[in-house]
């Protein structure tokens, strides 16, 4: 993934030359999302075991039919006892390039769909902003709940995705928790962390997905994870975002995870904060002939807690 210190810099330059608006909107909305129709790796191999799954409906925002691409990893027989995830991915690629992290969701005991925005892969063509991501989220969560009406249904976001999947959560309420990796506050609050985030470009900031507001929004239990050494967006932005919700939540700090691995770094964590947080049934969190990890603190304590843990060999990056 390019490093948003581009974000920044183009930013701050726009705002001391004062660029036009509509130029800087679409600027943004590049940089931001770096839309794309491609992958990394082997996407055949990636996705193998996953159906093709098309979602259409009508934007309010442009006035036409609208397509988005998912992807869909289920098990067989699923019955109400089976949790089922919106997956909703981060910048750049496309959702086969989270077929590993989907893959990792589906076996901590998830039905998945990940979608593709609008501007991503094979959805419909054009440049993604955060009104229309957020958008096609709310029309996947609609056809998977018209599809699994009696199941718990999740929400899932990574980076970009959570903040995303945080605005959902807010304006929803039948989902039953939203869990969150490597996800930030707001894009001021990223972008001020990068070399020339001291200058005032805030104000011309369009695409501003400030998640520190709509968390308070949100009304069922809430899960963030971070890696201490995610050197894309800082642990503390996690950290803030999970300090600012007042529903049942749980910090989940991974030693040694990146923005990219930390969901498998972290994965005995995951395992334990689902049963912890969500009451998900052992059978369906933890791997045969596996006790589950002892937290700290146990599972009576009050919330808010954090949970640490030692980082496992890491893998290679994915976004």
């Amino acid at each position: 993934m390019k490093r948003w210190t581009l974000l920044a810099s183009v930013l701050s330059l726009c705002a001391l030359l004062a660029a036009g608006c509509s130029t800087l909107d679409e600027q943004q909305r590049e940089w931001i999302f770096q839309p794309s129709d491609r992958s990394w790796g082997n996407t055949a191999t990636m996705t193998e075991g996953m159906q093709d799954v098309w979602i259409d409906f009508q934007s309010s925002i442009t006035g036409e039919p609208a397509r988005l691409h998912g992807l869909w990893l289920g098990g067989k027989p699923e019955t109400t006892d089976t949790p089922v995830l919106l997956y909703l991915h981060g910048a750049r690629y496309n959702v086969a390039g989270s077929a590993p992290r989907i893959q990792r969701m589906h076996e901590l005991g998830f039905s998945v769909l990940a979608i593709d925005y609008r501007g991503f892969g094979k959805s419909s063509k054009g440049l993604p902003s955060e009104e229309s991501a957020r958008e096609d989220a709310r029309a996947a969560w609609t056809w998977l709940a018209a599809r699994h009406p009696r199941q718990h249904r999740y929400i899932f976001g990574h980076s970009l995705g959570g903040a995303i999947g945080i605005d959902l959560a807010a304006h929803v309420n039948d989902e039953s928790g939203t869990i969150v990796e490597s996800t930030f506050t707001s894009i001021a609050d990223v972008v001020s962390g990068f070399k020339w985030g001291w200058l005032p470009f805030g104000p011309f900031i369009t695409q501003r997905f400030e998640a520190i507001n709509t968390v308070k929004d949100i009304g069922s239990p809430l899960l963030v994870v971070h890696g201490t050494a995610d050197s894309l967006i800082n642990p503390t932005l996690g950290r803030k975002l999970y300090d600012a919700a007042t529903v049942p939540k749980l910090f989940v700090l991974v030693e040694g995870g990146s923005h990219h691995n930390t969901n498998s770094v972290g994965e005995a964590q995951y395992r334990a904060a689902l049963s912890q947080l969500f009451r998900m049934k052992p059978e369906n969190t933890f791997a045969a002939n596996r006790p589950p990890p002892r937290l700290a603190p146990p599972a009576n304590a009050p919330t808010p807690q954090d949970v640490r843990g030692q980082a496992p060999a890491t893998e290679p990056a994915a976004i």
